[in-house]
């Protein structure tokens, strides 16, 4: 046996977003007061673990759901771009109407040519790329104990894919990465041995929440599970 290392894929927590905007990588879309609940329980549920580094995506959502666990753990988070949101080419616009909105912007059906790169958002082996380069230099850092790394839906279903050898092509509402989820990815040395999933906060979700048709990247619907 190698050393065990274990690096966290944390998704953040529920986000104030009324009016149902595809937000992507804009500034000033913060926790809801659930959301806030959901990053307490994360402290809450593995604040004993053997956790010796922290990163973040450089996002407000992110860097407020790791707060309450750097808080407890008395570390200051690395922020990495890398593990930022997936890029997508609907980024501002209204989908609080679902499917209905390309009723209303048929110009946005352009994009929806390709499934398999996607042709309406930042390619899949690019966030895959990325993301594993961050997972790596947090395994390093954490060498033998564990880390957690704060990113978004999309970057870490993405990932999880890769490691699992499965297809990219996949329906949002196939996602297994409810909001403040950990997908863990455990290491022998360099080598991944396991991928393990579970919902700290799962029962803080809205049962709406869960039944949502829409998510970010795979369909424009953003940060739904």
């Amino acid at each position: 046996m190698g050393v065990q290392t274990i690096v966290h894929l944390l998704r953040h927590g529920e986000v104030h977003n009324p009016e149902g905007v595809l937000y992507g990588r804009m500034d000033g879309f913060h926790l809801s007061d659930l959301g806030h609940q959901m990053a307490q329980r994360i402290a809450e549920s593995v604040g004993d673990r053997d956790i010796v580094h922290l990163r973040t995506s450089p996002l407000e959502r992110a860097r407020e759901t790791l707060a309450p666990l750097a808080e407890r753990l008395g570390m200051a988070p690395q922020v990495d771009p890398r593990v930022i949101e997936s890029g997508n080419k609907f980024q501002g616009i209204d989908f609080g109407g679902g499917a209905k909105t390309f009723l209303k912007h048929p110009e946005l059906l352009r994009h929806m040519y390709n499934p398999f790169k996607p042709s309406w958002g930042e390619p899949y082996d690019e966030i895959a790329g990325r993301m594993m380069a961050a997972v790596h230099d947090a395994r390093e850092v954490a060498a033998g104990h564990e880390a957690v790394v704060v990113s978004h839906q999309l970057p870490i279903w993405t990932t999880r894919l890769f490691l699992e050898e499965r297809s990219y092509l996949h329906h949002p509402k196939t996602r297994q990465c409810t909001l403040c989820s950990l997908t863990s990815i455990v290491f022998d040395d360099d080598r991944v041995t396991q991928v393990r999933y579970s919902e700290p906060a799962g029962d803080l979700i809205p049962v709406a929440d869960r039944s949502a048709p829409f998510s970010a990247g795979g369909a424009p619907r953003e940060d739904r599970p």
